[in-house]
């Protein structure tokens, strides 16, 4: 899937934040260079406090960063990234369709053609038959469905998704992986991925960026050059236990901070 182009591209991006009690200062990301592919899909994996989701952000541009620049191939149709955050935060009071079709009728898409518009992606995302449900209706992977339907309907170049599974039960999570896998295969977006596990980090990706503590900087960057496609059983080879151990003694030479992550 990857082209050969770069889709994002982030240098010396740095995050401080000022304690307004003590006046101090507080280092998130001490200095960031990453470059990520056309239709990559690369997981951000470090300790709680390392900067992951802070560095989503400010690729979305929720945040500012203290210094450095993020450059973002653009497909001149619109925004370059949308976002997937852990909670689904569906409108409670819109079907799944005017859900998924709300990002394009904020763009100004006529109602009538952003739910057209919405309906293909609603069955990509394995919601079929759910378009008039309403999000009671619908269990929590099923929500995260149409949440990352949602963030495909405005054809970002960068789907950006800030650990979309945490809140799932085990079992849920995994066909959760495994349908991401499926989706981002057809769909043909690039992706940076915010997780806290190994594994998942390992099955997903094509490169998994192993961050230190707090102040966040980039430890590793890991290949995975496991086949694709990928089915869940490649869990149990040998091969991924290998990538799996690797980062874990990466991660387990980092002490874990509190603060934002």
């Amino acid at each position: 899937m990857v082209t050969g182009q770069t889709a994002l591209s982030a240098r010396g991006v740095r995050m401080e934040y000022r304690d307004r009690a003590s006046d101090a200062r507080l280092v998130a990301i001490e200095s960031m260079d990453l470059d990520v592919g056309d239709g990559e899909f690369v997981s951000l994996l470090g300790p709680s406090g390392c900067g992951k989701s802070t560095f989503l952000k400010i690729v979305n541009g929720l945040l500012l960063a203290t210094a450095g620049e993020i450059r973002l191939r653009t497909n001149g149709k619109g925004r370059e990234d949308a976002m997937v955050f852990q909670d689904a935060a569906l409108f409670p009071w819109y079907s799944v369709l005017d859900n998924v079709a709300y990002g394009l009728v904020c763009a100004g898409v006529a109602r009538k053609e952003a739910r057209r518009r919405a309906q293909p992606l609603i069955e990509l995302v394995g919601l079929g038959g759910f378009a008039d449900k309403y999000p009671y209706q619908l269990s929590g992977g099923m929500q995260q469905r149409a949440n990352l339907a949602r963030a495909l309907a405005v054809d970002s170049e960068i789907l950006l998704m800030d650990e979309p599974f945490a809140s799932l039960d085990a079992q849920t999570r995994e066909l959760m992986q495994a349908e991401l896998l499926r989706i981002w295969n057809t769909a043909k977006k690039t992706v940076i991925f915010v997780t806290h596990q190994i594994e998942e980090a390992v099955y997903l990706s094509d490169r998994v960026i192993v961050m230190s503590a707090r102040p966040g900087r980039i430890l590793a960057d890991i290949r995975i050059e496991l086949q694709r496609p990928r089915a869940l059983e490649v869990k149990r080879r040998p091969e991924f236990a290998n990538y799996a151990d690797q980062i874990w003694k990466l991660l387990a030479t980092q002490a874990a901070p509190v603060g934002p992550s």
